[in-house]
C-alpha cells in the first residue's frame, strides 16, 4: 500500500501523520484501532492475522528485512 493511501486511513482513524514513516503510521492506526501494534514484527516470517489490512505489506517487509544489504540496495 502506498504511503498516501496510509496516511489518508490514518486521518480517518484519527491519527495525524505529519512525520511518520510507514512503519510507525501504521502501528498508531493498529493502536487507533485498538489492536496490536505488531506491523513488521513477525520475525518468523509467519503471521495468524489473516483478516489484517496490513498483512501483506508486514510480510514483505519482514522479507525484505532479513535479505542481505547488496539486495536491498537494488530493490529500491
Amino acid at each position: 500500500m502506498k504511503l498516501q493511501e496510509i496516511k489518508t486511513i490514518a486521518k480517518g482513524k484519527g491519527v495525524n501523520p505529519a512525520r511518520m514513516k510507514k512503519d510507525e503510521l501504521i502501528k498508531a492506526i493498529q493502536r487507533a484501532e485498538g489492536n496490536n501494534d505488531c506491523f513488521g514484527t513477525a520475525s518468523s516470517g509467519e503471521c495468524n492475522q489473516h483478516d489484517c489490512l496490513w498483512r501483506k505489506d508486514c510480510l514483505k517487509e519482514m522479507i525484505f528485512g532479513m535479505m542481505p544489504i547488496k539486495y536491498k540496495n537494488k530493490r529500491r
